[in-house]
């Protein structure tokens, strides 16, 4: 029996990452011009149609359907054909204010008193198997498919791709759990009709798989699965209703490690679900960047407008040089685990959240969160 584990991705152009990237792009423009925005904002996507809903309290100003059409139009869907277009898709928005009794407990009176926006558990994973500190399967997932949309928008390698597509890689592992070889990969891509099936494998073994994948982890018996269903022509939010929020294992570790089921697109920095999640995978990271570990999964647990959280909990899967008792001392003592202090380490005002809503929130150096910044402090700590 063969030690086999798979992760999937999605692009940006799959109907629930349509609407984690509008989500965003909202809060992205409060934060514009309000830094302390309250948002929480979801979006429904389906044929010809964008709902926005959910909660916000701002000074900002933003025109939330012209918002909504340019992302659209960035992902790509300008074509009548796609039944869903940037210019003739509806936008109807039911955004209302924000609850004055969620509004209570997340004020801030003394900002370092600032509470938490709900309660809940949220994760942090790192691994050692990737330079990334990210699971190999969900790295290669997502960078397959940023080399995809980068063929479909830049290089025109492949001129009838569609914006939808999906991904997935099974890593095989030897008996230490190190990771071996690819055994299978699926690419399912939205094209225009008339593309044989032959036609559009090919050009994905060309084109993607082998600028993507390193050549000593394919071999003769890698399998390659290319639109399994014979056909992907009608894809998008036409093909199925798009909402935020439901690519939470994608957003994450791709099934490694834990989560605690909150979303993160749509929301500011003052709900939890994100922002202590961005908390968790910095301080997994930095764990194993100061050599403490192998493998780390870090929980952080809070109540609603209680500023400390109620828990740190650190487990390194019998990898760690100390106890993870000790680690999560040391966590404790060295981060600030307040939202506020959360917001200022990470500096979460600043808009840029968009990007994150498509290949990924964590294992991209572009971001705060994947900042080695703490190895030495960590270290010191644990000595």
């Amino acid at each position: 029996m063969k030690n086999l584990f798979t992760s999937e991705s999605v692009s940006e152009g799959h109907p629930d990452k349509v609407s984690d990237q509008i989500s965003d792009a909202i809060l992205d423009a409060m934060l514009e011009q309000d830094p302390d925005s309250r948002v929480a904002v979801e979006t429904l996507v389906t044929t010809g149609l964008v709902v926005l809903s959910g909660e916000v309290r701002t000074d900002a100003y933003v025109d939330v359907q012209e918002t909504a059409r340019e992302v659209i139009r960035d992902i790509g869907y300008t074509k009548a054909s796609y039944r869903f277009d940037a210019d003739s898709c509806g936008v109807i928005s039911a955004i209302h204010n924000q609850s004055e009794d969620i509004a209570m407990g997340v004020d801030e009176g003394d900002e370092k008193e600032q509470g938490a926006g709900d309660q809940g558990m949220m994760f942090g994973y790192a691994t050692k198997e990737t330079d990334s500190y990210m699971p190999m399967s969900l790295q290669y997932s997502h960078d397959l498919l940023r080399k995809l949309a980068h063929i479909r928008k830049v290089s025109g390698e492949i001129p009838y791709l569609g914006p939808d597509s999906k991904s997935q890689v099974t890593v095989e592992y030897d008996n230490e759990s190190n990771p071996k070889r690819i055994h299978t990969i699926v690419i399912s891509t939205q094209h225009d009709d008339g593309i044989e099936q032959s036609h559009i494998k090919n050009d994905i073994k060309k084109h993607l798989i082998s600028s993507v994948i390193p050549s000593d982890l394919i071999d003769d018996e890698t399998i390659l699965h290319v639109n399994p269903t014979g056909n992907f022509v009608i894809g998008g939010p036409h093909g199925d209703t798009g909402l935020t929020g439901r690519k939470i294992i994608v957003d994450t570790y791709g099934g490694r490690g834990a989560h605690g089921g909150g979303a993160f697109s749509g929301k500011d920095s003052s709900k939890v679900d994100r922002s202590a999640a961005y908390a968790a995978r910095h301080i997994a990271k930095n764990i194993l960047a100061a050599d403490l570990a192998d493998e780390c999964l870090v929980q952080l647990a809070y109540a609603i407008g209680v500023a400390e959280p109620v828990s740190v909990n650190v487990s390194t899967y019998g990898t760690g040089k100390v106890s993870d008792v000790e680690l999560a001392d040391a966590v404790s003592k060295v981060f600030d685990l307040t939202p506020a202090g959360i917001i200022s380490r990470l500096k979460l005002k600043t808009p840029g959240f968009r990007k994150t809503a498509a290949y990924g929130h964590f294992g991209r150096d572009e971001f705060t969160w994947e900042k080695l910044d703490y190895v030495d402090k960590i270290a010191n700590a644990v000595k």
